[in-house]
């Protein structure tokens, strides 16, 4: 019967051609991840070995990248810039659309990141609340562009978040992701789910094993799970609510004798209201927080690039320099270098050991070597820390300025953590940052031109002592040589405030001063003088810590669990191919909503695959949709679904929901012999199957599903489209439906494009576009 019914559906399908395909084209991987472009006619996919490549809607590759990591998950910015690979380490890399180069790397999760979501705020949701004027970033009225990632020749400015190979587009990827509010959202392995708005900025994470559940169908709210790893997350466009698959155990807390023995697959719905209901204060803080953190690797690369500068220019000085006292020690003196140079300078003789090495071991071919590396080494430290180093921090402390003005408005701005006394220690300590920075300038240009003296003296000196001219050779400052000797030659003021642990000499005057300034206000730090660079440095990143998990700690917090739903038992023999198992969450805008706040007319629908034998059902697939208010808890009243039966000669390969209430399902024949088998693309209308009120009891039976009858799917009616496709299907199905297209993989390595939509308008209303995962 079902083959006589796929007969019909061919029959039916080759003369209304419901899907155009696009081409057919062989491609030499195995795909394991695709997602299509939300804004243009691009294809990302991951290979099996973790290459990412990048085709055009002709299937023209554009680039390739192999990351290095194992990528575990993907996903697009909703402006469609960006690509979000998860890795299995727990990191997030975002890398850039046009070439591929890594933009960030975020360490977001301490295991695999299973799943990645990233939704932009829907422009016509506003808060039930006074109108709140958008934030005009005001940075760019007093100072330049900011500063990028320095460099120096070969120089790379060592290990940031920020990717070296790509340093200016860091300015204009965050300053473009600033004009949108969106939230990135990651799932790992282990039940933690981490939301970071723009992709960049943390600012919330929740573990779905250590939050108080309420299940529905017992209405009790002591339930917990266990072990449970995230499959899938979706966070509405509102950003009022996410709604998370899991597998993992139930617990009884309070009853321990009515626990599960198996795990299951659960939808888990979260309250995340805190984005909506404060998304214009975290767009503010976010937006100086994110800048923020992008000039303090500038700085971080800066001092790096400087000290490792400097740390080479001074090992090749003090590798010359060093032959002298072994000269010395050879000649059977005792003197000291800086002896034997005072000597010399005052007119006494010259000691045959100072001669030697003027004379050979020197040299004016390495003395002038040394002078041109102690020069060009000038030269660029003077340009990392006047273009980079100085603007970086003079903006920094700008923007906390800006911090500091929006934490004195307690009303709007405490609850989400933005702490006034927090922002107010780390204003301090970027000011005393900023006269490190000025204090680092002046020493670093005294030393140098103490250094150029000394060179010039030294050079006029090798010259007597060769018997040559010495007219091209301008005069030295005998003084300036003398402070030379007596506090350079074996110390390096540089080197100090470079180093972390060094403490700082400050005289009694300068020591007296600063107290006497402190009592005029604005700072209390009497010590940030007898402080280094770095030092310094260290101290801005703990206190930027310290401020900035506060609103990190008051957002994850202020994220609940509104209710959670069993969808079906697995067993410890499902485990394994439990992350293999179709799913898809998305959000549909409900068209009989008539209220004025278009934040509370979103559906969810869930969609996924049922493993045989799970709810006493074999190839089936399940739909659930809620249709409740997403600011209450959930309700057993506004969830409804059905059970959809494949036929039997055939199993769902993959699905995905798609706009207008539909899903695409993906069939391949059960083949038993060598041939191919056939395989076919559905679209059904959701609306065309009755949805039945969920509804269950506690604790008999915790799976409501298992109540739902299961429709067998007719090809032959008026369900949805249908098309037979040339080849055996393998996941992924990639389906994007801002593009009305569909990307279908064969098992031989076949990629199959087809237009879902060639009969629709191409100016469809906005409205009816699903936000898919």
């Amino acid at each position: 019967m079902a083959e006589e019914q796929m007969e019909e559906a061919s029959t039916a399908a080759a003369e209304a051609t419901p899907f155009q395909l696009q081409f057919d084209k062989p491609i030499p991987f195995q795909i394991k991840m695709a997602e299509w472009n939300p804004e243009k006619d691009l294809l990302a996919m991951v290979t099996d070995d973790s290459k990412v490549l990048l085709h055009r809607f002709n299937w023209q590759r554009l680039w390739t990248i192999s990351p290095g990591k194992c990528i575990t998950s993907i996903c697009w910015s909703p402006d469609g810039k960006i690509i979000a690979l998860g890795t299995e380490d727990g990191l997030v890399l975002l890398h850039d659309v046009e070439n591929g180069k890594m933009l960030r790397t975020i360490k977001s999760h301490d295991v695999a990141i299973v799943c990645l979501n990233w939704a932009e705020d829907d422009l016509l949701s506003r808060p039930d609340k006074d109108e709140f004027l958008p934030y005009e970033d005001r940075t760019a009225r007093f100072f330049p562009p900011a500063p990028v990632m320095p460099r120096i020749g070969g120089l790379s400015s060592g290990d940031t978040g920020l990717a070296d190979e790509n340093e200016e587009a860091i300015p204009q990827f965050c300053s473009a992701s600033c004009q949108r509010f969106n939230i990135l959202c990651s799932g790992g392995k282990d039940g933690c789910v981490c939301f970071s708005i723009f992709g960049i900025f943390p600012v919330g994470k929740i573990n779905i094993n250590k939050i108080p559940i309420n299940v529905e169908s017992s209405g009790k709210n002591n339930y917990q799970l266990q072990d449970a790893s995230v499959s899938k997350v979706s966070l509405s466009r509102n950003l009022q609510k996410l709604v998370l698959l899991c597998y993992g155990k139930l617990i009884d807390t309070e009853n321990l004798s009515h626990n599960c023995e198996t795990a299951g697959l659960h939808c888990l719905y979260l309250d995340t209201s805190i984005f909506f209901n404060r998304k214009n204060e975290l767009h503010q803080v976010s937006q100086q927080a994110s800048s923020i953190q992008d000039l303090v690797e500038v700085v971080r690369a800066s001092i790096s690039l400087v000290s490792k500068q400097w740390s080479s220019t001074m090992n090749l000085f003090h590798e010359k320099f060093s032959a002298l006292p072994n000269l010395i020690a050879a000649h059977g003196a005792e003197s000291s270098s800086e002896d034997e140079f005072l000597s010399l300078l005052f007119g006494t003789r010259t000691s045959p050991a100072l001669h030697q090495f003027l004379a050979s071991s020197l040299g004016e071919a390495g003395l002038k070597r040394i002078a041109k590396a102690v020069d060009s080494a000038g030269r660029e430290i003077r340009g990392v820390v006047s273009e980079h180093l100085q603007p970086a921090v003079e903006i920094i402390s700008f923007r906390l300025a800006e911090l500091r003005g929006l934490a004195r408005w307690r009303s709007r701005f405490q609850i989400i953590g933005l702490d006034e006394k927090l922002v107010d220690g780390v204003t301090e300590s970027i000011g005393m940052l900023v006269v490190q920075v000025e204090r680092f300038s002046r020493v670093a240009a005294t030393v140098l031109y103490l250094f150029q003296n000394f060179f010039t003296w030294v050079l006029k000196c090798v010259k007597i002592l060769l018997n040559e001219p010495t007219d091209q050779v301008p005069a030295a400052n005998s003084e300036l040589v003398v402070i030379f000797l007596k506090f350079l030659l074996d110390k390096d003021p540089i080197k100090q405030l470079l180093e972390a642990d060094e403490r700082i000499e400050c005289d009694m005057d300068s020591a007296r001063h600063v107290e006497q300034l402190v009592v005029f206000g604005g700072f209390t730090d009497t010590q940030f003088l007898e402080r280094s660079l770095v030092k310094q440095f260290n101290q801005l990143e703990d206190s930027l810590k310290e401020a900035f998990l506060m609103p990190f700690t008051t957002i994850s917090s202020q994220i609940h669990c509104q209710g959670l739903l069993p969808l079906y038992p697995v067993t410890s023999s499902d485990t394994f191919s439990l992350t293999c198992t179709p799913t898809s969450i998305s959000f549909y805008k409900d068209e009989d909503s008539q209220h004025e706040e278009s934040s509370h007319n979103w559906t969810d629908y869930v969609c996924f695959k049922i493993p045989d034998g799970s709810l006493n059902e074999r190839n089936c697939i399940g739909v659930i949709k809620d249709s409740g208010n997403c600011c209450t808890a959930l309700s057993m009243s506004s969830l409804s679904g059905f059970l959809l039966h494949m036929p039997d000669e055939y199993e769902c390969v993959d699905l995905s929901l798609y706009k207008d209430n539909q899903v695409v399902l993906l069939l391949s024949e059960r083949s038993h012999s060598d041939s191919p088998g056939r395989s076919w693309m559905v679209m059904l209308q959701t609306q065309n199957l009755s949805f039945t009120p969920l509804s269950g009891t506690f604790p008999t039976n915790i799976y409501s599903l298992q109540k739902l009858v299961a429709l067998d799917l007719q090809l032959d009616t008026d369900y949805g489209k249908v098309r037979s496709i040339p080849h055996t299907v393998s996941t992924p199905l990639a389906v994007s439906a801002s593009r009305g297209v569909v990307c279908v993989f064969s098992s031989r390595r076949h990629a199959l494009v087809y237009i879902l939509d060639e009969d629709e308008d191409e100016d469809e209303d906005g409205d009816e576009v699903s936000d898919m995962e």
